[in-house]
């Protein structure tokens, strides 16, 4: 099924397989990159490209065991899109986030990796196809708060790709592939809209530029 079809949360899958993976982060209309190497995984992934391909990627929370951990409330939907084989049977596979969902019931299943019952219906906005307005952003902070946080981790990007692409579509890469905690993964994937998640990734970059370097305070001569 392509993901063109899904107008309505109706018209995702009420129980969808889950994949706990701290530090993933999945948002809609991002690509997620993965490497399938568990035996529980990849019979996940034989079984979903035999239906809808869907995928739900959550992180955990405090809680259970190292085997079967909590899962986070809020999680993301995600369609296969890319998929191949490697000679030693491992899948690499790309995820196209679709819709968060509240993560709801765990049900008895006999399948090794876990499936819950999906609530897409308090994030159906992320199915619009219009670009959200992000009313009154401050696009020279971002930026500064995005190279001093750079500069500190001693990362770069493609500065002229990022400064011509949609700020949605920058939002999202950044959210998904800076180094952030968990924690702060979690909360940029619960930011109720894009404005809001503009707002929490610009707070992150700037936080971290409060932060001590590693190696403790330099003096200024």
């Amino acid at each position: 099924m392509p993901a063109a079809v899904f107008r309505r949360a109706s018209d995702l899958p009420q129980v969808i397989p889950v994949f706990p993976l701290d530090g993933a982060l999945l948002l809609p209309g991002g690509d997620l990159p993965l490497q399938i190497f568990e035996p529980r995984y990849l019979n996940m992934i034989d079984d979903v490209m035999a239906g809808d391909r869907m995928i739900g990627m959550v992180q955990t929370r405090a809680g259970g065991d190292r085997t079967r951990p909590n899962l986070a409330s809020v999680a993301c939907a995600g369609r296969v899109t890319s998929f191949s084989e490697t000679s030693d049977g491992r899948y690499l596979i790309a995820l196209t986030g679709i819709c968060r969902f509240l993560v709801g019931e765990e049900l008895s299943v006999a399948t090794p990796y876990r499936q819950v019952r999906a609530d897409f219906q308090p994030f159906a906005d992320d199915l619009s196809v219009e670009a959200a307005a992000i009313p009154a952003f401050d696009r020279r902070r971002f930026a500064g708060a995005l190279k001093r946080y750079l500069n500190r981790r001693e990362l770069d990007i493609d500065w002229e790709t990022a400064e011509s692409a949609p700020l949605e579509s920058l939002v999202t890469s950044l959210s998904m592939g800076l180094p952030f905690e968990p924690a702060e993964k979690q909360a940029l994937l619960e930011a109720p809209t894009i404005a809001d998640r503009c707002d929490a990734l610009t707070a992150l970059l700037e936080i971290d530029s409060l932060e001590p370097d590693d190696d403790g305070p330099q003096s200024i001569q």
